[in-house]
């Protein structure tokens, strides 16, 4: 899952960032409120972490025209993100502008770090359907809580990343995925590899599989177009 952290603080954004990518998350940063509608406006994110304090554009505006945007064109591809607002603003005054601006939760700085996955993981779910929990396809099983993955009962080990494209091919069946469409939600902006690494990373996951007994063409190549599974 692709999150975007809005935050001006360095710190705590690096802090959450590692916090988040730990646990498997893809992760963007941006450092002022423009800059986040820039990225919001091209990339499609499963939540925002959103500080309210912000140069440019301040986190109660973005998320307000954040769902103006949305109510305009609902086929805005963010346009049921859950939003997580951060503030050092702790009144109710306070909480209650956040949440009327669109915002879902509001935490208060400073926050203890682990309530704070916990409050993530919650929206995550919220805007998740219950079936992107438990992934199957034939005799593959994966469990997007626990990152388990098993084919014909036998645990299939991967990394972060084959975890992450397998998940996405799952998720999207028979639809077929582009290498640039798989870097765009697997990886973050800023560590945006070529796109030979895709092929690698696909590469080793048919291997895998195929030490599992799934067919040579588990995973297709769909010639010219990119993915998808067989």
């Amino acid at each position: 899952m692709k999150i975007l952290v809005v935050e001006d603080d360095i710190q705590l954004a690096e802090v959450l960032t590692e916090a988040l990518s730990r646990r498997q998350y893809v992760v963007d940063v941006a450092k002022d409120g423009e800059a986040a509608w820039n990225w919001a406006e091209s990339m499609k994110y499963d939540l925002v972490v959103l500080d309210v304090t912000l140069p440019k554009l301040d986190g109660i505006r973005f998320c307000q025209r954040l769902r103006t945007s949305s109510a305009n064109n609902p086929a805005h591809q963010n346009s049921s993100v859950p939003v997580l607002m951060l503030t050092a603003r702790d009144t109710v005054a306070d909480k209650i502008a956040g949440l009327d601006a669109g915002a879902d939760d509001y935490v208060a700085k400073p926050f203890d770090l682990e309530e704070l996955m916990a409050r993530i993981r919650a929206l995550l779910r919220r805007g998740s359907s219950a079936s992107t929990v438990n992934l199957s396809w034939g005799k593959l099983y994966l469990n997007s809580s626990t990152y388990e993955v098993y084919y014909d009962g036998s645990p299939l080990s991967l990394t972060p990343k084959e975890y992450a494209i397998l998940e996405l091919l799952v998720a999207n069946g028979r639809r077929v995925l582009s290498r640039s469409s798989i870097i765009e939600q697997v990886w973050s902006m800023d560590d945006s590899p070529v796109e030979e690494t895709v092929r690698s990373h696909i590469r080793c996951l048919r291997q895998k599989l195929r030490n599992l007994g799934a067919p040579e063409n588990f995973i297709e190549t769909v010639h010219g177009l990119g993915y998808r599974l067989q």
